[in-house]
This record gives C-alpha cells, structure tokens and sequence, in this order.
C-alpha cells in the first residue's frame, strides 16, 4: 500500500486536486480553509445570517447550514440573498442527511452540498445481512439511480459536493461486509466517489469524521493511500466530529487534526464544538497557522529508506511492545511526569495541584483520578514522606540511591555511571535524550540494559517527526526499552499550549508510540501545574491510552438541534463527572444518534419537541421523555446498569 503522505520525516503539503466552491479555490497549493456550521433553525432567515456574519467576522471561509428537509433547502436562497444584500460573498454549504430531494433543491442555490453517504440512500436499522456478491451489486446500482440526479444537478450548476463519511453512521450494508472500521469509513466514500467519476465530475471534497480520534486519523490515512492506488487526489475536509465542549473538545480536536496535519494532510478543517460556532473559529485558525512555515523553519530529519518496511501501521493502532520498568511499559497505562525543577517543593500543599492532596488532621494522602505518577524535581529535594505511588526523578548528580521511590535522571548516554557505579542500586535509570541523535552507540546502550526508560525531547519544529523518527528506528532494531515523551514549551497562551501539546503528543500516541508523557513549559508567565497536568491526563483520554474521567461525545449543535446542548451538556457533565471510564452520547437530534455516538455506553437524544430518548450503547431504552426530568433519568439508567458510584468528599486539608 501506498504511504499516506508525502514523508515521514520532512514536512511538506500533500498536494490535492484544486475545487471551486462559489469562486474559493480549496486544495491544490491554496490555503487551509477554516469553516464552521450555523446552529440556528434554517427557516429563521434572520437568526441564521446573523449567526453566519458573526461566523465569517472571526475568520469563517465557509458557512454550513443543515437543511434536513425541503421547506429548510428552499430557504437557502432567501438566507444566500439577505448574505449577498449585507455584502457578504462567503459561500453556503448545504447539510444534507436522508433527504435526497432537499440535496438536489439546494444544489441548484448554495455553493456546495454536503451529503452522507451513510444514510443519504439507505435507512439504518443496525441489521447484519449477509449479502452474496450479486445482492451487493444490487444495493449499489440502486445507490447509483438514487444518487445520480444530485451529481448530474452539481455538474450543470457548478456546485462542489463533499462526500462526508462519519463512523457512527455507516449503513447496514457497509457495516455487514466491512464491519465498524476505518475500512468501511474508506469504502462507503469510495462507493459513491465512483459513481462521480463515472459522470467525469470531480469537483468534490471527501471527509472521514468519527467521535474517537484514532479513527480520524486511520480512516483519513488509509482514504489517502487508498485514492493513490486509484490515481485520484481529492481535497480532504478534516475533523473530529462530536469533539464536546471546553478543554476536552479542543484536545481531542488537536489530536485528530493535528496528527494529519502534522503529515501534510488536509485542505480545510473544521472544529466541531458544542459552543457557539463563532468559537470554533479562533481554534480552527491556531491549528492550522502553525504550518504557514513549518516548511522553512523544520531542521533536517533521517530520512527512512523506501526499501524499509515500517515497524509499526499507520493504519491500525497497536501500541509498541516494550519491556516493563517498575510500573513504566508493558502493559502498564502510560505514565505522567510533573516539572517541580524550577522551585522546591516546601510542603505537601504543593502536591495539591498535580493530584495528591494531604489531610493535617488525619495524615493521610488522597489521591484524585489525575495524580500524576512521578514528579521531576532537578536539583532539588524533598525533606518530607511522600504518597508510595509517586516518584521521585533527581538529576543523577544530587539523586541519593538512599531515598525511597527516587530515580537517577542523566542527561547524556556517555555518562559512566550508566553502566557501573551508584546508578547499578536503581531499579529505574532515566536518559534524557534528543530524538535527533541515532547513533549506534546509545542504541547497543539500550539493547545491553532494560532497565534503562528513555526521556525522549526534541528541538525541532517538525517535532513529532523527529520523535517518531527515532521510534521507528527503535522499532527497527528491536529495542523495548520504554520511552517518555518529553515536549517543552515557550511562552504560549494556554489555548496554544493545548493545542499544540495534543497535537504532539497525541499524534505519537495515536501510532502506538510512548509510554508516558512530559509537558513542560518555559514561560515569564508560570502556566499553573495543575493546568498542565490535566492536560497531560486530557491528551490520554483523548487518545484513548489512559482513562482517567467521564468521555463526553457531544455535538456541536445545529439547526436541527431539538434542546439547548450546551446547558444540558452541562447539567449531564455536572452530574456524572466524577464516573470514570464512562461514554455518555448527547445528541441534539436523531441524525447524530444514536450512529454518531456508536462507543457510547449511554445516550441522550432529542428525538422531537421537548422529546428525549435513552439509549444503552445502540438500543432505545426509553422514549419521548420530558427534558424536565430526562437528566434524571439518564442518572437512574447509569444506576441501573451498576455503572454508576457515589462522587467522593474531597479531604479536608
């Protein structure tokens, strides 16, 4: 198969076949579009050009609007004319599922049409049939009848299409031969990408959106690769769909996007946020300036020789094997290290922030869902008893091999202490190393001593390449020691911090690399630590490598929308953010659930006015329910499943 990318090693754009949509040039060497989608009903013509010039003001290219039946696709052409009127030129996406004839109305109005071929020609019943090869021909030439008419309309009006696949709503058909897979994502796209190309219209973006950012990232790869062996290039429109609100929406949005971005992937993206879709903008705009000169800026990387073959799949996350070290590798979460190197840590109290909190009167320690698992301390020391889960990292010229729970850190593979003297009495060494540095010596090093947990840094721009680099060659060589990824940051506003940080360290962890991360930050601001290590734990959960809190698959919100998500999201999240491990789906409409919530073990759907259902991973659980008391009803779900704990009290300190 076809790489994904252009390198591995040097960045540089993918180069796409160039679309026009309303006169804005999208692939090709244009810029990354920014683009959002309006939240208001569609048949409130003045609510959704006041959105939509809010929307193009922060920086918005495209505007979407749904239009899930005909009444909402006629009234794209008063919502285009009022835009036009007030001198706005942006170009309309239409969003179409399950209504072919609302596709074909907007078609002839709006620039662009979105359709998904999950549902556009088939109804979802999640029913496994076991097609023979003659049935499945079937199915296809019915798709083709019933999706031809749009294609043909786009080609004579010069409208673009996106054919947006999304995970969670595969048809049964797809999901019957190919299964809940990035395979079936690539599919199911492909399907009606060919009957495109049968008509010769080419003016078409493709997307592979799921909630779960592995999948993003799989699914996009292997479209790519895919597109290649079939000679075609297609514009690729990125994102996480159904991302959820606040830090965890931006971070698994940097770490779906990001990824591919840092690969040279995508023509426009956006960020799907249960906000305002204004505030997606600014987060949309932050990842994708960072590679206005990744090219120039990026310092030479090894290259890998095409007659290699890689030591890991891009396209199926499998984490790496490596030794266990104490608690480091193996089968063991990966582990977060907290930066103390700047300061002393005077009392326990400062162990507050990275989630060990101390009770005076009972003398003992608490520890939250986010305790981090070793604590870096430089130069310094600690003069009190600390928790026997946490660990102590010292530079190895102050560690003493006397002091319970702390570790050796040196900073360059040649030190001799490495392979005789104190460092011998250490169950764990740590080697701080730069991932430029592939020389044979530190490889036959690590190969002589497992014990050994490498902190892997970097100085480049193109980072996560350099580190990943020197995982592969790791890969190559058969080395297991374990590896922590250490990023350091420079002055950065914490909206950056984030997500540049997800996008560095989730992109490594989404192709199995990394058994631990370091976040560290060197600023005239101090960023607070209890800011970077909920982070640090943020970016695993998005990753899906440690769960650490409650996963919200929540979506952004549009007119089809049946309740207020953001009030309700926060009244679901402030009651079951204490529950662990647990997925609740909150959809604002049947469109996107109970498909686009397809790993949640709980749903909250609006299936009509004032009109909520509960759902159990798939299955309906209980209908048309009053918003007054579905909240409740969702808690008492949650219960009856016995997935549901009390909340703890916090210690007195």
């Amino acid at each position: 198969m076809n790489l994904y990318c252009n390198s591995l090693t040097h960045y540089s754009r993918y180069v796409t076949r160039e679309v026009n949509i309303g006169g804005l040039l999208m692939g090709g060497n244009n810029p990354i579009r920014v683009q959002s989608m309006t939240t208001t009903d569609t048949l409130d013509t003045i609510a959704t050009v006041a959105q939509a010039v809010r929307m193009i003001e922060a920086g918005c290219e495209l505007v979407r609007i749904t239009a899930p039946s005909m009444k909402e696709a006629q009234n794209l052409e008063n919502i285009k004319n009022e835009l036009r009127n007030r001198g706005y030129n942006t170009p309309i996406v239409a969003d179409i599922h399950f209504t072919p004839n609302a596709a074909e109305i907007a078609a002839r109005i709006v620039e662009k049409v979105r359709i998904n071929p999950g549902n556009f020609a088939d109804k979802k019943k999640f029913e496994h049939i076991e097609y023979t090869d003659v049935a499945y021909d079937d199915e296809l030439a019915r798709i083709r009848e019933r999706f031809t008419p749009l294609v043909k309309i786009c080609k004579e009006y010069g409208t673009a299409l996106r054919i947006g696949t999304n995970h969670g709503s595969l048809s049964d058909r797809i999901l019957s031969r190919y299964g809940d897979t990035p395979l079936g994502m690539v599919e199911s796209a492909m399907e009606f990408l060919r009957i495109c190309e049968d008509e010769n219209y080419h003016n078409l973006v493709l997307s592979m959106k799921a909630s779960n950012a592995l999948v993003v990232v799989e699914a996009y790869r292997l479209l790519v690769a895919t597109m290649q062996q079939n000679n075609m290039n297609y514009p690729l429109h990125l994102g996480v769909t159904e991302a959820g609100d606040g830090e965890d929406g931006r971070i698994k949005s940097a770490v779906g996007i990001g990824t591919l971005l840092e690969d040279g992937l995508g023509d426009t993206i956006r960020v799907s946020l249960t906000e305002d879709p204004e505030f997606e903008i600014p987060v949309a705009k932050a990842l994708v300036e960072r590679y206005s000169n990744r090219q120039a800026y990026q310092q030479p990387i090894a290259p890998i020789q095409e007659s290699i073959k890689l030591s890991y799949n891009p396209y199926e996350h499998e984490r790496r094997a490596t030794n266990e070290v104490y608690n480091i590798g193996n089968h063991n979460v990966p582990r977060v290290v907290a930066d103390f190197s700047a300061s002393p840590i005077t009392s326990p109290a400062k162990l507050f922030s990275v989630g060990y909190n101390y009770s005076i009167p009972l003398d003992k320690w608490n520890l939250t869902d986010m305790a981090c698992d070793y604590i870096y301390l430089g130069k310094h020391s600690i003069d009190f008893a600390i928790p026997g889960t946490l660990g102590i990292i010292q530079d190895a010229d102050v560690w003493d091999a006397n002091v319970p729970n702390s570790y050796p850190l040196y900073d360059s593979h040649l030190h001799p202490e490495l392979v005789s003297g104190p460092a011998k009495q250490s169950s764990i060494k740590f080697l701080k190393h730069n991932a430029a540095g592939l020389s044979d010596e530190l490889f036959d090093l690590l190969k002589n001593d497992p014990t050994i947990v490498v902190i892997l840094k970097t100085n480049n721009e193109h980072g996560l390449a350099e580190q990943r680099r020197f995982f592969i060659e790791l890969g190559l060589r058969g080395i297991k020691n374990p590896v922590i990824i250490k990023r350091n940051y420079n002055t950065l506003t914490i909206d950056h911090l984030t997500l540049y940080s997800a996008t560095d360290l989730g992109g490594l962890l989404v192709d199995g690399f990394g058994d631990g991360i370091w976040i560290s930050v060197n600023s005239e601001d101090e960023v607070a630590p209890k800011v970077i290590n909920q982070l640090g734990f943020g970016i695993l959960q998005a990753t899906r490598t440690r769960i650490s809190k409650t996963e919200y698959i929540s979506c952004p919100s549009c007119g089809r929308t049946l309740f207020d998500l953001q009030e309700t999201t926060a009244k679901i999240r402030n009651r079951t953010s204490h529950l662990k491990g647990v997925k609740i789906g909150i959809m604002g409409c049947i469109v996107n659930g109970p498909g686009e919530m397809a790993d949640a073990d709980f749903g909250y759907v609006g299936t009509g006015v004032d009109k909520i259902t509960l759902y159990r991973g798939k299955e309906v659980v209980k209908r048309n329910l009053h918003p007054n008391i579905a909240v409740d009803e969702l808690i008492q779900l949650i219960k009856d499943h016995g997935m549901w704990v009390e909340e703890k009290a916090e210690l007195d300190n």
